[in-house]
């Protein structure tokens, strides 16, 4: 019997545990840390073996092939001891793929990815078709490849998902854009990541299509140096296309399929210039997909947006509170203060992942009056932007850095989380980071 060990006991790992025993697999779930309560349940009820806080080596050495959580690194000694048995090491993206036969549409990005994912998923639900939402957001791909058998999927795809990819294909695949993210993974090399990123289109072929950010340099240079088969179909707010998405008088125009849309900026539920981005390209996979003009445009003016996404929280004494949780790196805080129309305080800080501020600074020169750091480390904020802001003031939880950030704003202005970092020192997730800004906001 073949046997499936899968590394890490989240809703990838267990996900893939399901589709595996439905599959005829001997399968074993292997997680170095404690499994949470509800997928222990899950595994128990569904009788799958599995253990925590350990890696038994003699079991897992002995798998036929390997699923590895996306957030388990390559360099884990575990992980190359599998590569030099030439155990095969999948993700559990690729190894559900291969069970369905749904039409995929594939979101990556360093930005922007899980608005555009969850744009396009209400748009395809309003259409009545078939879909399910998945990889780095929802439910697990592999439970519902198992369990639902959806007719088509949208998927968030992170850089870790693709890395562990060999035959996944997306019909139509998604590049919303690439900004310096996660380099500690990738040896500090932004080529590597640019790499990871183009996984997403190595396996299309002529029939299918590559959206992309056309405005991008990074998308642009290894498009001019690498090839795709895909069809490629481009976006961009700075220049007029001939073919794809672009801008004209505050109006969103798009030529494929032979016929025009149009959609005026005013009526997109959501705003900013990455929003105008991030709705271009759900536009354009909805439009390939034939879906109807009205379905299309109804869906962009009742979307709800994102939380932790640039999410309105309260006003309170005349002060806006924006809970931008979600910007773990350089880029996304620099789409949220661009986005800033009053005097701000900016709450930033947590875990760097290598990140470079200098591309903040005319933002946080024009716009930003104070600064709360809310992480351990903050020497190199605030060796940035010391001689740029006169208040810069260090807190050690969100509670303290809202009431901080309350004395120090006035009617009028804004207070924004945007911590253009990982959370993992201070909190669990950028969602908790952001459930824990939010409940400090409304207990002021």
């Amino acid at each position: 019997m073949k046997k499936l060990v899968i590394l890490g006991g989240g809703e990838s790992g267990v996900g893939t545990a399901l589709l595996g025993k439905q599959k005829g697999y001997e399968v074993f779930v292997s997680d170095k840390g404690e499994i949470l309560k509800k997928y222990k349940e899950v595994l128990l009820h569904n009788k799958i073996d599995f253990e925590e806080k350990n890696h038994t080596e003699s079991i897992i050495l002995n798998a036929t092939l390997v699923m590895k959580s996306p957030g388990i690194p390559d360099h884990v000694a575990l992980v190359q001891k599998l590569k030099k048995k030439l155990i095969p090491i999948l993700s559990e993206i690729e190894f559900a793929s291969s069970y369905t036969n749904a039409n995929i549409i594939g979101i990556t990005g360093s930005n922007g990815k899980t608005t555009t994912t969850l744009l396009l998923h209400h748009i395809l639900k309003n259409a009545d078709l078939n879909v399910g939402l998945a990889g780095n957001i929802g439910h697990s791909f592999a439970q519902q490849v198992a369990e639902e058998s959806h007719e088509h999927y949208v998927l968030e795809l992170s850089s870790f998902q693709l890395d562990g990819i060999q035959n996944f294909k997306s019909h139509i695949a998604i590049l919303t854009n690439i900004t310096p993210d996660h380099l500690d993974r990738y040896e500090y090399d932004f080529d590597k990541y640019i790499a990871s990123k183009f996984r997403i289109t190595m396996n299309q072929d002529a029939t299918d299509y590559l959206i992309y950010d056309a405005d991008n340099a990074a998308i642009h240079k290894w498009l001019e140096e690498n090839k795709t088969k895909a069809r490629l179909v481009p976006f961009s707010i700075e220049k007029k296309l001939e073919y794809g998405a672009y801008l004209k008088d505050n109006t969103i125009i798009i030529k494929i399929n032979k016929e025009i849309f149009t959609m005026p900026l005013s009526t997109l539920s959501v705003k900013g210039k990455h929003n105008t981005k991030n709705a271009m390209a759900a536009i354009m996979a909805a439009k390939l997909l034939k879906l109807r003009k009205q379905t299309i445009k109804e869906s962009l003016e009742d979307f709800e947006g994102v939380e932790h996404r640039l999410e309105n929280v309260a006003k309170i004494k005349g002060v806006e509170y924006i809970n931008d949780s979600k910007a773990t790196n350089v880029n996304a805080t620099f789409y949220a203060l661009e986005c800033m129309d009053k005097s701000t305080v900016w709450i930033v800080g947590g875990v760097d992942k290598g990140n470079d501020y200098s591309d903040l600074l005319p933002l946080v020169r024009e716009k930003v009056k104070a600064i709360v750091c809310l992480g351990l480390d903050n020497v190199k904020i605030k060796n940035m932007f010391g001689n740029v802001v006169d208040v810069i003031v260090e807190t050690a939880g969100a509670e303290e850095a809202v009431k901080v950030s309350h004395k120090l704003s006035e009617r009028g202005e804004v207070v924004l989380l945007s911590p253009a970092c990982a959370s993992f020192d201070l909190f669990e997730s950028y969602e908790d980071r952001g459930r824990q800004f939010k409940r400090a906001v409304r207990s002021l």
